[in-house]
């Protein structure tokens, strides 16, 4: 069974899906990749993820930096996307990594010389547990803030919120990721 509901945030207002044992989506209303719910998903569940997630989201929008691992998640995705979202997981509070870094480790997790940066970049960009699993912590290797499918502003609304030095991050002017 998949429950949702909607909490209001800094950022917009929050879709949450759970089954009855993790958390599997946090949408930005309006991004892009926003799913289409299945017709048999329950409004408004009772799944007790969801009010934990809210009470999560809630302290971190106050600033008060709730660990990831306090949350039981099951975002759906390839091997390859788990990869990169369990790396995104591991970017530290106010701090970010490019996609070329996360690249790297996920070679030199494979035994591999090197990875792509892009399908790095397509993982991250199709994170279907926005927020909470921290996809707005990457970034491009020259400080680029591309990439945001809740959008720039918004991406830069939580690396803000976070305390990230952005002195050396920027909007790009063009590009396919704006």
């Amino acid at each position: 069974m998949l429950y949702t509901t909607y909490c209001d945030s800094p950022v917009g207002r929050l879709l949450l899906a759970a089954d009855d044992q993790a958390l599997t989506g946090v949408w930005i209303q309006g991004q892009k990749y926003f799913p289409a719910l299945p017709p048999d998903a329950v409004q408004n569940g009772e799944a007790p993820v969801l009010k934990q997630a809210a009470q999560w989201l809630d302290r971190y929008f106050a600033g008060r930096r709730p660990a990831i691992s306090e949350l039981p998640l099951a975002p759906a995705g390839s091997e390859f996307r788990q990869e990169v979202w369990k790396l995104l997981c591991e970017i530290p509070y106010g701090q970010v990594a490019t996609y070329g870094d996360i690249a790297k480790k996920i070679a030199a997790r494979r035994g591999k010389s090197t990875m792509s940066s892009q399908a790095v970049g397509g993982a991250v960009g199709h994170n279907p547990i926005s927020v909470i699993i921290p996809c707005h912590r990457v970034v491009g290797t020259n400080g680029s803030l591309t990439g945001y499918a809740g959008g720039l502003q918004r991406k830069i609304q939580l690396l803000t919120l976070e305390g990230a030095d952005m002195t050396r991050l920027f909007i790009p002017t063009k590009g396919t990721a704006l």
